[in-house]
């Protein structure tokens, strides 16, 4: 495995050849670190597979850098769609689409629908440009951690949570933190109408200027998988727990307004509900790192971030 600088050419242009040799390139991403492979290469999927350990009936989201670069993935592309890829792609946002013929079974977790997005970072886009000028059609990219676990926002926790099952040949691109810290909005379009699968930094509100958005989705409510659907995600090591009060030992994440109680260590203090979704892995794993013996988490109230904050830490608050 080797870690290299994603802001180089000649890094950009490594990690490119390496997904076209059928290697594992973890990237970052606005959202969180992905873990990524040729998608249209069955070997290279089924390894992302195998260092996830990740369920094989769990789809994939594909990574383009263009909307042009969609229509390979795809059997059609509604106008209502195009709408709201022209104004949230690049960026945080999947779509769900009826699949073409190259979105194979073993990217699709053998579902009829692929989910693609065009991430907003700068060395995701650069990577993903170069690998299509070397032929490549898009990048299978779930996030670089194992299956369940927290998503990684940084190279190292990249490397500390991966690093031992990837092979020489596989790399990790450092572009330093994520800038959001949570996994894209999800979002399947029925008849003109969005139906939220996973909120994300795209908000119900944002998305409601251009296509109604009727449900938000639980995991339990749907005929379809999709990434992060299960009821038990993103979780740490140590238990997680909503709105109890702190203990001496125990980890606490908590706006900065609210105290933190003698003997009780302080994971993070958010100011703003931005400054929640980007540290809130990080604290997390930080957590771990303390062996603290409780997490407790504080969730931000409200709409918009907060609601997708509160999803990661009820999935997380999930594992028994």
């Amino acid at each position: 495995m080797q870690l290299i600088s994603g802001s180089s050419k000649y890094g950009i242009k490594k990690a490119a050849r390496a997904l076209k040799s059928g290697h594992l390139v973890a990237f970052p991403t606005e959202t969180v670190y992905g873990l990524g492979g040729d998608a249209t290469n069955q070997s290279a999927v089924e390894r992302i597979f195998q260092v996830k350990s990740r369920p094989r009936d769990h789809p994939i989201i594909v990574h383009i850098s263009s909307i042009e670069q969609a229509a390979y993935w795809v059997a059609e592309f509604p106008s209502y769609a195009l709408t709201l890829a022209e104004q949230f792609w690049p960026g945080p946002m999947t779509l769900i689409f009826k699949r073409s013929e190259i979105a194979k079974d073993f990217l699709t977790g053998k579902q009829e629908f692929v989910g693609l997005r065009i991430p907003s970072n700068l060395i995701a886009l650069d990577l993903l440009s170069e690998f299509e000028k070397m032929g490549g059609m898009g990048v299978a990219a779930p996030s670089a951690n194992k299956f369940g676990a927290v998503s990684p926002t940084t190279a190292l926790a990249v490397k500390e949570e991966l690093g031992n099952l990837l092979c020489a040949q596989d790399i990790i691109l450092n572009g330093g933190a994520s800038l959001i810290g949570i996994e894209s909005t999800i979002i399947k379009l029925e008849e003109g109408k969005s139906v939220i699968l996973r909120p994300g930094a795209i908000t119900e509100k944002m998305i409601n200027k251009i296509s109604k958005v009727i449900s938000i989705q639980s995991s339990n409510n749907r005929d379809f998988r999709v990434s992060g659907s299960f009821g038990s995600h993103y979780a740490p090591k140590t238990r997680v727990f909503l709105n109890l009060v702190p203990q001496t030992g125990d980890g606490m994440i908590a706006d900065s307004k609210i105290e933190t109680p003698h003997g009780v260590i302080r994971l993070c203090s958010p100011e703003t509900v931005e400054d929640y979704a980007r540290d809130l892995y990080a604290s997390f794993r930080l957590g771990d790192k303390l062996k603290v013996n409780r997490i407790i988490a504080f969730p931000p109230k409200g709409n918009g971030l907060a609601i997708a904050i509160r999803d990661r830490i009820e999935r997380s608050s999930s594992i028994t």
